[in-house]
Parts: C-alpha cells; structure tokens; sequence
C-alpha cells in the first residue's frame, strides 16, 4: 500500500495548474447516459474516482476513450445493463447519479446503497423522494435500489435539505422527463452549474443553476455534445491552505476565483496576500498565519471539504481557532491524528477548538477519507522532521498527481511503498 513521506520546513515557490474538478466530472460522465450521441470532454482529472465511474459506466453499456491530453469521449449507444453493483458503488458515493439517467431514458435502474469517504450520514431520501414525484415506483430490496418507470413526468419537488447529487440527479433525471420539473431548495454549487451547461449543450432546457431554485423544461432527446469541465475549486483551495501553512510564494493557473470567495476570505484573514486573475490565483504568506475561526455551510458559504486543509492551518497559527462542521456528523476524524503531529485540538461536539503551537512534530499519520487526507500532508509540510501519510488510496480518489505538483514548488514529499 502507497504512503507519502514527507520531511516539513520548507517554504513553498512557484507554480502548479489546477485539474478538472472531480465533483463536476463525474455528475457530467453520468449525462453521457442520456443520449445515444458521443459526449466530449476536456480537463478531465485523471483520479481513482473517475476511473471508478468510467469502470461503472462501462458495465452499463458506455464506451469510455480517456486520451493522453486529459479528454474523453462517452459513447452511449445502448444499455446494456441499467446496474450498478454495490462493488463499484461501495468505493464511491457519486456511483448513486447514474440512477436518475438510467429511470430517464430506459425506465428502469438498479443501484446498490452508495458508500464513499466514512463522513457520517449522506442518506440518498431526497434523491428517492424526488424521483417518486416524477412518478418512479422504488423499491429497497437486499441493498438495492429498484426503480421503474414509464417516463419520468415534470413535478414541482421541494428538497428538505440542500444536497449537491440530490440536485444533480433530479437534475439529470428531468431532462427528459416529461414537462417541467422545478427543484426548491436546490444545491447552488459551481459544480452543479457546470452541470448544466453541459446539459444545455446537450439541448436541455434549464433556468436557475446556480440559484436556489431550478427549473427544467424535459426533452424528448439530447444530442452529443462538447464541454470542458470547470477548474478543481478543493484543488485549488488546498493548495492555497498549504502555502498559508508552509509560508512562501505560490501562482495557481487554470484556476476559478470566482468559485472560492469563502476560501480567500479566510486566508486574507489569516494574514495571506492574495491577488486573482480571471484564471489565476497568487498567494504569499511571510511567517505564522493567524487563526481564523470558521463555519461550514453549504456553497457558498465556506465548503466542508476544506474544513479539514483548515484545521491543520490553525494547528500552527496564531492563536485559537474555533471550527465548526455543520455539513457531515463524523468528519473530525482527521483531528486525532493531526494530535499525533502535536497539534492542540480539544472537540466539543461539532466543533473543534484548535490552539496553535509553534511547530508540529513528524510522526506515522493515517488518512480516515479524501479531505483529511490533504489535511495530513499540509500538516507534514511545516512539521519538524518526517511525516509518514498511510492509507492515501483516499488522497488518489480527488487529488491529481499532489506529491508532484507539491514538488515542484520545493516540497520534501515522495510516494513509498
């Protein structure tokens, strides 16, 4: 099994282009389910959790060319096999989005229960509750979900709570559904957006991504299409929180500012200085950062999958921060180990109390999920001595290539086995 060994103390210099985003990626590889046209994409991240879909995909009748230049070609002439098994759908929790596609264009799926990261409670009943609105019979028989239905028909769905595949299920879903469907209370997130420009490209009619409520007008078909998949936003905030860290001086190309207000408005807090271009980041942190007590809320209020890239910028700051997750039930885990580094942590329920210190200890850390994991490793970059991350097949499933690009900006850091 891969670890990272990292040896902290060094400043980070230079710069490093930002991937695709994995959370738009995947919903958008699922719309290839959705027409019979070939989908192309570009600034496609190469990671486990697109090979995962592009593997689940395949097994239902999709014929994936991912290209050396970071695109891809989905090809959906037929289903094959409306399933996905709970052996592709354990390892990832986005697996659950092919579930509206399937219903919409041959009237039937069977999708095992999702997993993913070990985060607390992610139940799909929104997505669940939707689909029967739109007319779907389903039915939870021995892990899976069964559902049916003739043609999805257009209904007004308000969502008891703000959930991103919730709303881009549904989403995809009403594109061909018949009628107009109208999403209350829907995911406002970049990602989502890019969803539907996807979409739209795809000839669906939709109005309102981006805003609490959607409405999409359903199509009898959708044609082929070509999108670029929009700048990785956790990505980029990761790596502008290890810079904030490690101190130093760092230029994010293929970025979108625009996507992470909450993020910069922490770090220039923090003591950062930050300039944006319209594709571009530039950070620079001269010393200690100050703590900066924050909130997670859904976008765009500040992500929870920072919270974790965070609580290891305030183990070292100035300070006490107060961190507060509010998003997922079970997503301190990363703090015990950050604790083995030396950080002074004390939870109290949903919230973290961290009081910095100044300076960490290297020492054996294991990663519990994907976020946590890049909190670890920005703690190893300003830690005295060797960091040693096991478990990082988490890292793999969102992060492109992190120990390289880190390098190239000067950090000590190298896969082992």
């Amino acid at each position: 099994m891969d670890k990272l060994r990292i040896t902290g103390g060094r400043p980070l210099e230079g710069e490093v282009r930002i991937s695709g985003a994995k959370n738009a990626a995947l919903p958008i590889m699922c719309a290839a389910l959705l027409t019979a046209r070939p989908l192309s994409l570009a600034n496609v991240p190469r990671l486990r959790d697109v090979r995962t879909m592009a593997k689940l995909l395949g097994q239902i009748g999709v014929e994936a060319d991912e290209r050396a230049d970071g695109s891809m070609v989905l090809a959906t002439s037929a289903i094959r096999e409306p399933v996905a098994p709970y052996e592709l759908v354990k390892t990832m929790r986005a697996s659950v989005l092919v579930l509206g596609p399937l219903l919409a264009r041959c009237g039937q799926a069977r999708v095992s229960l999702p997993g993913g990261c070990a985060i607390g409670s992610r139940p799909v009943d929104q997505h669940l509750k939707g689909l029967q609105a739109m007319g779907a019979t389903i039915a939870i028989e021995h892990g899976y979900m069964n559902a049916r239905a003739e043609r999805l028909r257009g209904a007004r769905i308000v969502m008891d709570l703000v959930t991103v595949t919730g709303t881009e299920n549904l989403m995809l879903a009403a594109s061909l559904a018949e009628g107009t469907t109208v999403l209350e209370n829907a995911a406002r997130e970049p990602e989502v957006v890019d969803l539907a420009r996807c979409l739209a490209a795809m000839g669906a009619h939709i109005e309102g991504a981006g805003s609490s409520v959607i409405r999409i007008e359903g199509v009898r078909s959708l044609s082929g299409a070509a999108h670029r998949v929009i700048p990785d936003r956790i990505e980029t905030g990761t790596f502008l929180a290890a810079a904030a860290a490690a101190g130093g001086r760092v230029r994010l190309s293929g970025a979108a500012p625009d996507s992470l207000d909450a993020t910069l408005g922490k770090l220039r807090e923090a003591g950062a200085t930050i300039s944006t271009q319209p594709d571009a980041i530039e950070i620079e942190m001269a010393g200690r950062a100050n703590a900066v007590s924050l909130r997670t809320a859904p976008y765009p209020g500040f992500a929870t999958d920072m919270q974790a890239q965070f609580m290891a910028l305030a183990a070292t700051a100035r300070g006490t921060a107060m961190i507060t997750e509010t998003i997922f039930d079970n997503r301190f885990q990363h703090a015990l180990e950050l604790q083995r580094l030396g950080a002074d942590i004390t939870l109290r329920g949903d919230t973290a109390v961290v009081k910095g210190v100044e300076r960490l200890q290297g020492a054996k850390v294991m990663a519990t999920d994907l976020r946590a994991s890049a909190g670890l490793v920005i703690a190893g970059l300003v830690a005295q001595g060797e960091t040693l991350v096991d478990r990082i097949y988490h890292l793999d499933r969102g992060y492109e290539a992190l120990e390289r690009k880190l390098g190239a900006l000067g950090a000590r850091i190298q896969r082992v086995k």
